[in-house]
């Protein structure tokens, strides 16, 4: 009866110890070489934000640094890049698993009904066996229930496998490349905002401009018809000061709703409402930006541009994916072991409750043979790429060179137009006042005003647009060395 007992408590241990094991050699398998996902392109960012909140009636005051922080906090590409960058940290977790111990706690209960007639035992062919041992035949039954407890502790670990190691260094190289992805989208983020913060400057300059001149044709079209009236005055003069007035008027409509329009894209940058009322509390800056040297330049732009690390950091990827490559066909050795507890008992048998310690220990040796012509397909793939990528960057090398130099002569050139165009306005103004003098003294018509208002608009217009342009170039400038995110302040003049 004992021995029947401990036979049968043995075969009821083994099935759970086993199926164990099949598990645990299923937790080793490696992360596949090519599973890496790849980083967002700076190339596809979008720069609308995600909105906040609804539309108050309370006009938001917002600076210039507020605003950007806006746009870093609700940018929709940003969020997304946010989010690759958790994926990608959850992938290097993945492949450090494979070349780190996995350790698991098992527990098991099991309760089984045996017919011992089915398995074809039965007391009467084993009569004799059975009084040889002194145990009456009818003490066999012919239905056993068996009770099994089993508790154990599971450990695999790759002794040697380097694919495994290449894969999660690569993992790592990966995250660097969303890291540097996310700083790309940033630094576009800032020049997006910060250019749309600068242009709506620049309109509500043109509408207060407008609205200044507006008031002194206002005050021509006044004067005119009260010299008419008094009969000193023609009529041409009213319908000329009437007609440049209407003109004003449509000038400053055209204004004002170029400066609502681009209120519109800055709330949709940032992530406010469209209807939201905001107010501009930063004025317009200039100041001269002393250049650095185009070598100068290229080098900063080549340690500082996010876009160009990025492409050098997706290098470090590929060469290590190439490598695990290289490495599969080296022999991958692995352990595999459990230690545990095994007990149980069948009811009214003569002894229950006996336990005893159970162990298992694997050592596995996996040698690829006949996997060539896929090992040659990943290198050829991961060759492919590598020159993809080694063009790439031959051909952003030479692009921040036209982009340095293009910006430099943009900001060369728009910060002579400023000086320039300040220049012209004073002396529009100045011709505008004589030409009124004129007027006001009998000496002229009022033809001579009406032109001269007309230059002093276009040079206050081409002003505005001169000192946009200017600060538009230096942000530019910074975007294209890599210093944007960081130094748009000093490039502007605000620090």
């Amino acid at each position: 009866m004992t021995r029947l007992t401990r036979a049968i408590r043995s075969v009821s241990a083994v099935l759970p110890l086993a199926a164990s094991l099949v598990l645990a050699q299923d937790t080793t398998t490696i992360p596949p070489i090519s599973n890496l996902p790849d980083a967002p392109s700076a190339s596809q960012t979008k720069f609308d934000g995600v909105p906040i909140g609804v539309a108050t009636s309370e006009v938001r005051r917002l600076t210039l640094d507020e605003a950007i922080q806006l746009g870093m906090e609700h940018n929709v590409q940003l969020i997304v890049a946010r989010q690759q960058q958790r994926s990608l940290h959850g992938q290097v977790g993945t492949a450090l698993q494979a070349i780190t111990p996995n350790m698991s706690v098992q527990g098991t209960a099991n309760r089984a009904e045996i017919s011992l007639a089915a398995l074809g035992f039965s007391p009467s062919k084993a009569g004799n066996l059975l009084n040889a041992f002194g145990i009456p035949a009818s003490a066999i039954p012919s239905i056993v229930k068996v009770d099994t407890v089993t508790a154990q502790v599971n450990l695999q670990q790759y002794l040697f496998n380097m694919p495994a190691i290449e894969v999660y260094r690569a993992a790592k190289s990966q995250q660097q490349v969303a890291d540097l992805n996310t700083a790309t989208v940033r630094g576009d983020v800032v020049l997006q905002v910060g250019t749309t913060y600068l242009s709506i400057l620049a309109d509500a300059a043109n509408v207060a401009n407008n609205q200044a001149l507006l008031k002194q044709e206002e005050e021509v079209l006044r004067q005119s018809q009260a010299q008419h009236d008094a009969g000193v005055g023609t009529n041409l003069d009213v319908l000329r000061a009437r007609s440049q007035y209407q003109q004003q008027q449509q000038a400053l409509i055209s204004a004002e709703n170029a400066l609502a329009k681009d209120k519109i894209s800055l709330n949709r940058l940032i992530g406010l409402p469209a209807n939201q009322p905001i107010e501009l509390t930063d004025i317009v800056p200039y100041s001269e930006l002393a250049q650095m040297a185009l070598p100068d330049a290229k080098n900063l732009a080549y340690q500082r541009r996010k876009d160009f690390l990025r492409l050098q950091a997706q290098i470090r990827v590929y060469e290590r994916q190439r490598r695990a490559i290289a490495y599969e066909r080296l022999p991958a050795l692995s352990f595999e072991g459990n230690y545990g507890v095994t007990g149980g008992y069948i009811p009214n048998a003569a002894t229950s409750g006996l336990y005893h310690g159970t162990f298992s220990a694997m050592a596995k040796l996996d040698v690829p043979i006949f996997a060539e012509s896929r090992f040659r397909g990943d290198r050829q793939v991961a060759d492919a790429q590598l020159e993809s990528l080694r063009n790439q960057i031959a051909d952003l090398r030479v692009g921040i060179d036209q982009q340095l130099r293009s910006a430099m002569l943009d900001v060369t050139s728009t910060s002579e137009r400023v000086k320039v165009a300040g220049s012209n306005v004073e002396l529009a103004g100045q011709a505008l006042r004589d030409t009124i003098d004129r007027y006001q003294a009998g000496v002229d018509d009022n033809l001579p005003v009406v032109q001269a208002e007309a230059q002093l608009a276009a040079a206050q217009s081409q002003y505005v647009s001169a000192n946009f342009q200017y600060n538009q170039a230096k942000l530019q400038l910074a975007r294209n060395t890599g210093v944007v995110e960081t130094q748009y302040k000093s490039y502007l003049g605000r620090n």
